[in-house]
């Protein structure tokens, strides 16, 4: 459990750090911003008023992105704007990977111009 609270913030820095990170290319970071303005947005697929099943589009978004990201770029890049424990990094990967595994692939392919 702990590893899981320490998860969220090391997710934050990574992403906030490849946002900023010049080497990242555009898509990702088209992708980053996307997803920024869904959470941040009140209006959403399913209203988050609704206990637990309101969060499930957030997280399955979170995930799909993340997912595309370790996909997406390399993996050096990713560890060097990791801020935890590499081994955590490859468990938020195989997290990330059984979420995404929801959405059909046709529309993952779309997030990051595959």
């Amino acid at each position: 459990m702990k590893e899981l609270l320490l998860l969220l913030p090391n997710l934050a820095l990574l992403l906030g750090r490849l946002l900023a990170d010049p080497a990242v290319p555009g898509t990702a970071k088209v992708a980053l911003g996307a997803m920024a303005a869904y959470l941040a947005s009140p209006v959403d697929l399913i209203p988050d008023f609704i206990p637990f099943v309101g969060y499930l589009d957030d997280v399955i978004l979170v995930a799909v992105i993340v997912d595309g990201l370790l996909n997406h770029l390399d993996r050096d890049l990713l560890l060097k704007h990791w801020p935890g424990n590499p081994a955590m990094l490859e468990k938020s990967a195989a997290v990330a990977r059984r979420f995404a595994a929801w959405v059909p692939a046709r529309i993952k392919a779309k997030v990051f111009g595959r």
